[in-house]
């Protein structure tokens, strides 16, 4: 069993309210528009990290995340990228992707919206946490915690961070 903090979309903001809501998690994941490799050790700093850049970010992150990561925690396939689009309106690469050899767990980021769905048609569990940094349209940040637990995705959570 693994309890994972997922989060997207800081634009090189840190909120020390990660570390709190991330404290009991196994490791940390991030969708990308991290902004900073500054921020990036942060995070490495507190759990395990997994990430990937996304398209504010520079030749750092980029040196340092790949834009496509796809591993297996707990009998999860996992695929994660920053831009992925969502169930019914996913981007031309993920499509085909998910067409082919559909992961059990696909996590974006971009959009600045938590969605949770469940896409039918692949089979898949859709993720977007939203976004926990202060930059950009939205009006609340959010981060998601959850468990993979012997091929199974459970106890997902969403926490608002209020300022």
């Amino acid at each position: 069993m693994k309890k994972i903090g997922l989060l997207s979309d800081t634009h090189s903001w840190w909120d020390d309210k990660y570390e709190k809501y991330f404290a009991d998690c196994d490791e940390i994941w991030h969708a990308g528009d991290i902004g900073s490799m500054d921020l990036a050790l942060r995070f490495e700093a507190l759990k395990p990290f997994r990430a990937v850049y996304g398209n504010i970010d520079d030749s750092k992150v980029r040196t340092a995340y790949p834009e496509f990561l796809r591993f297996t925690v707990e009998d999860v396939d996992i695929l994660i990228t920053h831009i992925g689009g969502y169930p019914g309106k996913y981007e031309p690469r993920i499509r085909t992707i998910l067409n082919t050899n559909p992961p059990k767990l696909f996590i974006d980021g971009h959009s600045h919206i938590l969605k949770v769905m469940f896409d039918k048609k692949h089979n898949c569990l859709f993720i977007n946490p939203g976004a926990a940094g202060k930059y950009g349209f939205h009006k609340v940040r959010t981060l998601v915690r959850f468990i993979l637990d012997n091929g199974n995705i459970r106890d997902l959570e969403v926490i608002e961070l209020k300022d």
